[in-house]
């Protein structure tokens, strides 16, 4: 791909020349090791060299293709470069075609038919363009303050906040509002800060504050109510806007969106420090308030997003007091009323769920973040949420080795722990295939491999229905497992294996000489029955090797692996089959229907 795009630069390069005898010279050079390199260098050279505002075009058109935070679709690119920074109104007559777009941007950038995005036209270009930074200068600013223009326009301050509004008129609506506060807080400028105020005096009741607020929202369905120009600028994170609006506009520090999110929770939420820095010195704040969804506090939420440096601000809001253990059992009641004032927090509040910060970091793998809360006296490592999950529970769940081990190393933390339904931290992790996190719990003398959940199902039944073949294999190692155990539904791991068609597992299975391979479950169906039924032939032929498996075998309605296969239509299946002797091609069910019948009704099992 690079030589295509050298040569077709080179070609071009190469057409710039008045003369033949100077195209000759240039191809002489090109020939001498001109790189893709010195091809982009030339490219932009010519971009520069355009007449008139082409070279304006070509330069600014690059400049959002690289600099974006997403794709532009063709539309959004044509309206952005329209637009004059300061200007009050938007021309229709001055919005660009993109095939003028893309004449000045001298082939360094293409329209992707797929997505109808523009694009650069390969990874070697953004590289480039990354590597010269002189060739924008203020990037960010320049389209933070093309943004807060377009949404500053007359035009877009007459729309009115709603979701049905029809943005093929505005195609550079959604993206301006969307991420205006970003290029700004990466590179605020004086213009972008003398625009800020004429679109946030209005902001609860423009439909840039509809928009930003459903983007962020998707688990929401509440009616929009106002996003505040606070909770805006602490969503994006910009603290000099915040300090404004705190001191002219007298913001309520607490006051909640339709979520029932403050602007404290957004701007931890995103990570935001100086922000949230900012909050917490206010006097009306109070950090430890609950939103309205599911009485998670801003602690929650950067626990979740890993925002360890705003973690700690949090647990810098712990109050010290004479004789405290930071403890609240045992205190005064003044005491606690003092704690529960505006400068506490409580590291270990659980939600409307019962998951507390460390659960939420357990849960998504954050391991500074647990390694901060775990070492503060006043969080239950070991506590379980609605569903008697523990924070070692999720982590296994999810396969977050190193919070496994920080976990583990706790001494109140109990490895094999049940929740509701009976599974363990073993059970999770070997469910969902993760081996070190299996390997990290098997290493603990109190975990049991073969501890059963409330439907029967033991880790190494779930591993081997969703085919984990290496765990399996670490499970079958270990003393005290029965591979033949079967569950609830007396159905065993052979048996989720062969239902599944994972063959390694199946052949791991039969290594055992305690596995009965042709063992049925509460209907009478046998592993190969279940294999049959499903189509895995490769399974059906590794039992039919089993001297002590019974091809022909039926289930409670007389239906055999040779019925299901044929009524199923798994051909290789019925070919195996058939080439068994003790197999009956003519044997009907108990209503006297063959596998030649119409199709029964389908079972299959969860």
């Amino acid at each position: 791909m690079s030589r295509f795009i050298l040569v077709s630069l080179n070609i071009q390069t190469i057409l710039q020349e008045t003369t033949i005898h100077r195209r000759r010279e240039k191809l002489g050079a090109m020939t001498n090791g001109l790189g893709l390199g010195d091809a982009y260098d030339a490219t932009i050279g010519r971009i520069k060299a355009q007449e008139g505002d082409r070279a304006r075009l070509g330069m600014a058109a690059l400049m959002w293709i690289s600099h974006s935070e997403r794709p532009l679709e063709v539309d959004e690119i044509c309206h952005a470069l329209a637009v004059d920074i300061g200007s009050s109104g938007i021309s229709a007559n001055n919005v660009p075609s993109i095939r003028t777009i893309l004449t000045c941007c001298q082939g360094l950038a293409t329209v992707d038919k797929g997505s109808s995005t523009v694009r650069l036209i390969h990874s070697t270009v953004k590289e480039y363009l990354s590597r010269h930074t002189d060739l924008f200068d203020n990037a960010h600013s320049k389209m933070a303050e093309t943004c807060l223009t377009y949404l500053n326009s007359q035009a877009i301050k007459d729309i009115s906040a709603t979701p049905s509004h029809d943005s093929r008129g505005t195609p550079f609506l959604e993206y301006s509002s969307l991420y205006w506060g970003t290029h700004m807080r990466m590179e605020p400028s004086d213009r972008s800060r003398c625009l800020v105020p004429h679109l946030l005096d209005q902001y609860e009741n423009h439909i840039s504050a509809e928009l930003l607020w459903r983007s962020t929202i998707k688990w929401s369905f509440r009616s929009y109510k106002p996003f505040s120009a606070l909770h805006c600028i602490s969503y994006f994170g910009i603290a000099e806007v915040a300090i404004d609006l705190i001191r002219t506009k007298r913001c309520d520090v607490n006051k909640k969106d339709s979520a029932g999110l403050t602007p404290l929770m957004w701007a931890a939420r995103h990570g935001c420090e100086e922000v949230v820095k900012l909050l917490l010195q206010q006097k009306p704040i109070q950090p430890d308030m609950p939103d309205t969804e599911s009485g998670r506090t801003a602690l929650s939420w950067a626990a979740e997003s890993g925002h360890e440096g705003v973690v700690k601000l949090f647990l810098g809001r712990l109050c010290a007091h004479p004789g405290s253990t930071g403890r609240l059992l045992g205190k005064t009641r003044q005491v606690v009323s003092v704690l529960f004032g505006r400068k506490y927090v409580n590291p270990d509040k659980p939600d409307a769920h019962g998951e507390t910060p460390l659960v939420w970091a357990a849960k998504c793998g954050h391991d500074g973040v647990v390694k901060l809360l775990l070492g503060r006296e006043d969080v239950t490592p070991d506590r379980q949420d609605n569903n008697g999950q523990t924070p070692l529970s999720w982590a296994a769940e999810n396969g977050h080795d190193g919070v496994v081990k920080l976990l583990l190393e706790q001494e109140d933390v109990t490895p094999d722990r049940q929740d509701n339904d009976g599974r363990t931290p073993l059970l999770w992790a070997a469910e969902n295939g993760y081996d070190g996190v299996v390997k990290l719990l098997l290493e603990q003398g109190d975990v049991s491999p073969d501890r059963p959940d409330s439907k029967g199902k033991t880790p190494l039944s779930w591993t081997a229905k969703n085919g984990h073949a290496g765990i399996v294999k670490l499970l079958l190692e270990q003393e005290d497992i029965n591979p033949d155990r079967p569950d609830n539904d007396c159905l065993t791991p052979l048996g989720w294996a062969a239902y599944n068609g994972h063959d390694r597992v199946v052949k791991l299975l039969l290594r055992r000489e305690d596995v009965n391979p042709d063992r049925a479950d509460m209907f009478s169906r046998t592993p190969l029955l279940w294999a049959s039924f499903n189509g895995h032939d490769g399974v059906v032929k590794l039992l039919l090797e089993q001297e002590d498996v019974s091809a022909d075998r039926s289930d409670n309605g007389s239906r055999t692996p040779l019925w299901w296969a044929a009524r199923n239509g798994h051909d290789p299946v019925v070919e195996l089959l058939l080439a068994r002797e003790d197999v009956s091609p003519d044997r009907s069910d108990n209503d006297g229907q063959t596998c030649l019948c119409g199709p029964p009704g389908i079972d299959t099992i969860d």
